[in-house]
C-alpha cells in the first residue's frame, strides 16, 4: 500500500473517524468503507468510542443549550487528531457550526474553531486535502448522483465524488435533472412537513429513475434512506448506495432498503 503523506508534515495523516448516528445504527458498511478508503490513502485511522451524535437534531429544533453540551463531548472526543473525517456532509457541516454555540470567552469556542478547521467530509478530504491517488476496483454500472444540501451548500461538495467515481473502471455517470435540489429529508423537516417532504422526494426519485441508471448514489445516509424508501414504495428497481461503498469496492451486500432475498435475486439475474 502506498502511503500518502500529509502535505504539511510529511507524515501519514492521523484521522479520527466521525461515524455518525445513522451509519452506526442503519448502515455500518458505510463506516467500514470509509475506513478502507482512508487506509488505502495511507492514513492512520482511529474511531473514538466516546463520540456521540453531532447535535444537529437539537440544533435544528432550536435547543442550543443541549446542542452545546453535545458539542463539548464531540470536541473532547476528537481532541488531538490531525483530521476528523466522516461520510456525511450534513454531520461534518454541523461540526463547522460549533463555534457559534459558544461565547468567545468560553474555552470551548477556540477548541470548536480548531475542530472545524480539521473536520472534512470523506470525498472532500481524499480529493482536496491529501490528493489521494487511489487504486479503485471496477464497477460496471451506470450511476446517477444526488447532491445533498448540506454537503453542497455548506462544504462545497460537488466535483469531489464525481472525480473519484471517474477513477473507477466501468462506471458511467448519468446526471439527473435537478441533481442539486433537496430530496425532502432535511432531518426534522420530513417530520414537521411530511406532505411537502413526500412531494419533494417524489420529484427526486422521478428524476433519478428517468436517467435509466442502475444505481443512485449520494454522500448522506439520511437522504439515501429517504430516497430508497420512496423508490421501494413506487416499485422502482433502482439501487441506492453511499458513494464510499462503490469507491471502496464494497457492493457485495444488499443496497439500502433492499432485502437479502431481493439482492440474491438480482445477482441471479445478472449471472
Amino acid at each position: 500500500m502506498t502511503t500518502t503523506p500529509t502535505p504539511t508534515t510529511g507524515r501519514s495523516p492521523q484521522v479520527g473517524l466521525f461515524v455518525t448516528c445513522l451509519v452506526d445504527m442503519f448502515r455500518p458498511s458505510i463506516g467500514f468503507a470509509t475506513v478502507k478508503l482512508l487506509e488505502m490513502a495511507g492514513c492512520r485511522v482511529e474511531v473514538p468510542d466516546t463520540q456521540t451524535c453531532c447535535g444537529q437534531p437539537t440544533y435544528n429544533s432550536g435547543d442550543r443549550r443541549s446542542t452545546a453540551e453535545i458539542a463539548r463531548g464531540v470536541i473532547d472526543s476528537f481532541d488531538g487528531y490531525e483530521y476528523v473525517v466522516g461520510p456525511s456532509g450534513s454531520c461534518i457541516g454541523m461540526l463547522h457550526d460549533y463555534p457559534q454555540l459558544f461565547e468567545k470567552t468560553d474555552p470551548y469556542h477556540d477548541r470548536a474553531v480548531d475542530l472545524a478547521k480539521r473536520a472534512f467530509e470523506i470525498t472532500s478530504f481524499l480529493t482536496d486535502v491529501i490528493g489521494a491517488d487511489l487504486s479503485l476496483e471496477s464497477y460496471a454500472k451506470k450511476v446517477t448522483y444526488h447532491d445533498s444540501c448540506a454537503g453542497l451548500r455548506e462544504l462545497g461538495i460537488k466535483k469531489q465524488p464525481r472525480h473519484l467515481l471517474g477513477k473507477v473502471d466501468g462506471v458511467e455517470i448519468e446526471e439527473m435533472e435537478e441533481a442539486e435540489t433537496c430530496c425532502g429529508f432535511g432531518g426534522t423537516f420530513c417530520i414537521k412537513y411530511p406532505d411537502i417532504s413526500n412531494r419533494m422526494v417524489g420529484n427526486k426519485t422521478k428524476n433519478a429513475a428517468a436517467t435509466k441508471a442502475d444505481v443512485l448514489l449520494g454522500g448522506d445516509l439520511g437522504c439515501l434512506l429517504n430516497m430508497a424508501g420512496k423508490l421501494k414504495r413506487e416499485g422502482e428497481k433502482l439501487e441506492v448506495r453511499h458513494v464510499v461503498e462503490v469507491l471502496a469496492g464494497m457492493t457485495d451486500t444488499p443496497a439500502i432498503g433492499q432485502s437479502v432475498e431481493e439482492f440474491n435475486y438480482e445477482l441471479a439475474q445478472e449471472a
